[in-house]
């Protein structure tokens, strides 16, 4: 596990060992404008995606450099039209790398000796990498801006299929749901509060870490096993109420006050701030559910359930009352498919106990009430109607429009980007060794 690390690292980095003597061997193999694509670059590409199982088509000494030439033709008009990306999202997706690689090794010191280079040079050589990806994306994004698709390249587009090229569309089903959390007891509530004030204590005492409280006790497991740190953020990417607090905090020997988010209970520790950024650690507790709070919200639902199956209201009506699922109470209780903002879902889209509460169910039936853990972790209790199931087919315009005219969106980009290179390569320098030339390129004319 550690060697897969460190090569994940290395390429990330732009490392290149020498194979003799500890030199360091490199060779330009392009020439983009007056960017260079070095052997090295190659080389750390085909690493870094055979160690991530990223497939690699064809020969990758020909269909490395190509992407990567790609990319330079992406970054020189990004400099050209004044686009630039945001070093906040640099640093948080360095932050996201960092603290990732991290706990695979177990500390920084460790990173830093298998670098044999300082934390703020694997940092700059992260941020270059990273800073280069998303300019090139931004500017993919500025050059595909204007491309609108109307019904009419839809129906087109799908009259020129061939039969056997028409997308298979899986069994899909529409979900309502009312959704409600049992009640957090007031004993419960000062239980947790009373274990984050001794956490608070024993930190500013100086008997223990914030960071080691935060690996025992945070049930936020992504930044416990970072002893609570959550890298860089700007306000934005925090919830108010942590934001506030975080954004206050100066001194960093000093524990916050307890701070109640819709996560649970947190104090917070300041580690550094930067410009509209702050990094912080937190220990986050959330309350425990007890049997007699969870068979009241249970009891409730069994009782909204019976009044609709008797006609005496509706599931609308009911999750427009009751329910506090926020995406779906004010849409007649119909759940939101995030991945692609349309109501159906394939089964394995759903979370686990609402599939499985649904699997047998006919059209119009309602669940008896289950719990389950929201996307914040939180217990909740629930019942469900299958509005609608929708069997396996082929694509139609009728019933699959979506779908239909994200594949017409797709296929104009590619070729909007394709023809957008296509001119660069004519108006840009570009040599390739002659070893290299004898190539299947993705695209043409790279060979002039």
């Amino acid at each position: 596990m550690q060697k897969y690390i460190l090569l994940c690292l290395i390429c990330l980095c732009g490392i290149t060992y020498s194979q003799a003597e500890n030199q360091i061997i490199d060779q330009v193999i392009w020439v983009v404008g007056d960017e260079p694509i070095l052997l090295s670059d190659v080389e750390n590409e085909i690493t870094r995606r055979r160690y991530e199982k990223e497939p690699i088509e064809g020969d990758p000494y020909c269909t490395i450099p190509e992407l990567i030439a790609m990319q330079k033709l992406f970054i020189a008009q990004a400099k050209l039209d004044s686009i630039n990306v945001s070093e906040g999202m640099v640093e948080q997706q360095v932050d996201s790398r960092i603290k990732y690689f991290i706990g695979q090794i177990g500390s920084k010191e460790k990173l830093e000796e298998y670098f044999k280079k300082s934390m703020s040079e694997i940092r700059e050589n992260m941020s270059n990498s990273v800073r280069d990806q998303l300019l090139a994306q931004e500017m993919q994004r500025s050059i595909i801006s204007n491309i609108r698709v109307t019904p009419a390249d839809v129906k087109n587009f799908y009259n020129e299929l061939p039969k056997d090229s028409i997308p298979n569309i899986p069994e899909q089903v529409e979900v309502q749901i009312i959704s409600i959390s049992p009640r957090v007891t007031l004993a419960e509530q000062e239980r947790i509060k009373s274990q984050l004030r001794d956490f608070r204590e024993k930190i500013e005492s100086g008997e223990y870490s914030f960071s080691t409280l935060a690996i025992l006790y945070s049930e936020d497991r992504g930044s416990a096993l970072q002893g609570g740190e959550l890298g860089f953020m700007t306000r934005g990417k925090l919830v108010p109420e942590f934001a506030n607090t975080a954004f206050a905090l100066y001194d960093k020997e000093k524990v916050s006050r307890i701070v109640e988010t819709e996560f649970g209970y947190h104090i917070i520790q300041l580690i550094e701030r930067k410009n509209d950024q702050v990094n912080c650690r937190h220990i986050l507790l959330t309350p425990k559910i007890g049997y007699p709070e969870r068979l009241e919200a249970t009891q409730k639902l069994d009782s909204i359930a019976q009044e609709i199956r008797n006609n005496k209201t509706t599931f609308a009506q009911e999750a427009l009352n009751h329910s506090e699922d926020e995406y779906s109470y004010q849409n007649d209780g119909i759940m939101i498919n995030m991945q692609n903002g349309s109501t159906k879902f394939q089964l394995q889209e759903l979370p686990a106990e609402i599939a499985k509460a649904i699997y047998n169910m006919e059209v119009g039936e309602i669940s008896q009430p289950f719990a389950y853990k929201d996307e914040k972790n939180k217990e909740r209790i629930a019942i469900v109607r299958l509005k609608s199931k929708t069997k396996a087919h082929k694509a139609h315009p009728d019933t699959d429009y979506q779908l239909l005219k994200e594949l017409v969106t797709n296929t104009k980009n590619k070729e909007e980007i394709k023809s957008w290179i296509a001119k660069k390569q004519k108006e840009t320098y570009i040599y390739i060794l002659p070893e290299y030339r004898n190539c299947t390129f993705q695209l043409p004319n790279w060979v002039k």
